[in-house]
């Protein structure tokens, strides 16, 4: 493999008396570091491949130096998935070879016919205005996995897009309901924010740590301009993420029956995090929250009150019953899972290229 990181040899969490929070669980390097350790590994890692059948009609058997973003989006996804089957206690070990597990791991595969491959996010980017092979930000693709996820029968996710810095939770729910029944459909929610101009505003720290201490979290996706990681985690003052900027042969690990299909997928697990410090991160963001109940998504609202709302000067974002009046006008947004969802991409100051409303 290749490896295009900032960091030549990812670092492992130091003994400190700093907790470390990964995904709404708390850990101790001092006592829990193993437990740690294999939290992170269980995480599926999504990186470059090369060597895959081309994209559509292009030339690309690779998507190094573009594709960081969408392999993000592919690892809140593949999160949400083990959240939903699995739980958020599964460990992964070489030996895993549940139906369940191979089947997830299936739909990420590099050719056309995954659910979830970087052909079909790539082609859907297209429709949405950005060619293959261009820099995709967290705005556009949280788009692109609310278009997604229809074509996924098995887990019937309802995908919700809170646009403007609004959190509608009577839309969220009605979007998570289906019509004459008593059942909740698995909610993926995506909150793409930007906090700051050009640079993370401080202010907006403890806001992000709270986000990573809840149970429905699954991180953020973010990073440096045209340099995108998941986020996964904190400790102390620093983050603590997934990097996909690592070069691997594309394959299937399919039954997991050959050595070379293990040693695949281990290529999907990393064991050791990367750390950066949080004034380091671009201001252009999305949060991500998944709610497998009712029950949850009640217990999330609840969490975002108290924790991001009320506590803090100034909040990541607004949390409302219904639909404020100065939104009811808004033809570009329909629905809360953004059925007709319109959005922009342009250049900033940054080399980002979202458009949001900026919270100072």
């Amino acid at each position: 493999m290749t490896y295009e990181g900032a960091l030549s040899e990812p670092e492992d969490f130091p003994k400190s008396e700093e907790p470390v929070w990964i995904l709404g669980k708390k850990y101790s390097t001092q006592t829990e570091l193993e437990p740690l350790r294999n939290d992170v590994q269980s995480r599926i890692w999504l990186t470059y491949r090369r060597n895959f059948a081309q994209i559509s009609d292009t030339t690309f058997t690779s998507d190094r130096g573009w594709g960081c973003m969408l392999r993000c989006g592919q690892m809140v996804l593949a999160e949400a998935l083990l959240r939903r089957h699995l739980g958020r206690d599964w460990i992964w070990t070489p030996a895993e070879s549940s139906d369940t597990y191979l089947r997830i791991m299936s739909m990420f595969e590099d050719h056309k016919c995954a659910t979830f491959s970087l052909h079909i996010i790539s082609q859907l980017g297209v429709d949405e205005g950005k060619p293959i092979g261009e820099w995709y930000g967290p705005n556009t693709v949280a788009q692109v996995m609310r278009k997604l996820t229809p074509f996924d029968e098995w887990n019937n996710f309802s995908v919700n897009v809170a646009m403007d810095n609004v959190v509608i939770m009577d839309e969220i729910r009605c979007s998570c309901q289906i019509e004459g029944e008593r059942i909740w459909r698995p909610l993926l929610l995506f909150i793409p924010l930007r906090l700051g101009l050009s640079e993370m505003n401080p202010i907006y720290f403890s806001g992000l740590k709270n986000c990573f201490k809840m149970p429905q979290s699954l991180g953020l996706i973010g990073g440096k301009p045209n340099h995108a990681s998941y986020f996964i985690g904190f400790m102390g003052d620093e983050l603590v993420y997934l990097d996909p900027h690592t070069t691997q042969e594309a394959g299937s690990i399919a039954k997991k029956l050959t050595e070379e299909e293990v040693e695949l997928d281990k290529s999907y697990h990393i064991s050791c995090a990367q750390r950066m410090p949080f004034e380091h991160l671009d201001p252009s963001l999305a949060l991500c929250f998944f709610c497998g109940s009712e029950k949850e998504f009640d217990d999330l609202c609840n969490r975002m009150r108290q924790e991001l709302i009320d506590a803090e000067k100034t909040p990541l974002f607004e949390l409302v019953p219904t639909r404020p009046d100065y939104m009811k006008d808004d033809s570009s947004f329909e629905g809360a899972s953004g059925i007709n969802v319109e959005f922009e991409d342009h250049q900033l100051d940054s080399d980002d290229d979202e458009e949001f409303e900026v919270l100072q």
